[in-house]
């Protein structure tokens, strides 16, 4: 069994942090942060369901404030989903929480098509992404994303 050593705290003013333990350079690194604790957690269930999808071993800590300093949390992952965020932000959550989660569903489905092999996009190509991203969810765009690069694999 590999051990692994303790996640360093993190540099700065107490907020969310989730750190993920690297095997293969024998490192912790940042992979999400926010002075709120929902968008942390999202990135957190989204991030670990990619590496174990990946068959990857996932080693994950949680920093986050308390009584104004530093304090590590248990991670709730388990098997089981990561709670989402609201779709509309509750009150004191950045207005922009869901404008990230629109322009990442359109990362992906934008990978997706690069790994099907279709870099160079028509504007109405562009329109087609950008009602998808409107209509589906994160789960049901990474499916298709998923279609699109195994199809892009196939050739």
């Amino acid at each position: 069994m590999e051990s692994r050593p303790e996640s360093p705290r993190p540099q700065g003013a107490p907020r969310w942090v989730a750190m993920f333990y690297r095997s293969a350079e024998g490192s912790w690194r940042t992979a999400a942060q926010s002075p709120h604790r929902a968008p942390v957690l999202y990135a957190l269930g989204e991030m670990t369901q990619t590496l174990r999808a990946r068959g990857d071993d996932v080693t994950v800590a949680l920093w986050g404030p308390k009584d104004g300093a530093w304090h590590r949390f248990d991670t709730p992952l388990k098997q089981t989903a990561v709670p989402r965020p609201d779709p509309e932000p509750s009150p004191g959550e950045p207005a922009k929480l869901a404008e990230r989660m629109t322009g990442r569903r359109h990362q992906v489905l934008m990978a997706g098509l690069t790994k099907a092999g279709l870099y160079d996009l028509s504007p109405e190509d562009d329109t087609t992404v950008q009602a998808l991203v409107e209509h589906l969810d994160e789960a049901a765009v990474r499916r298709v994303a998923h279609w699109l690069a195994i199809a892009g694999s196939a050739r």
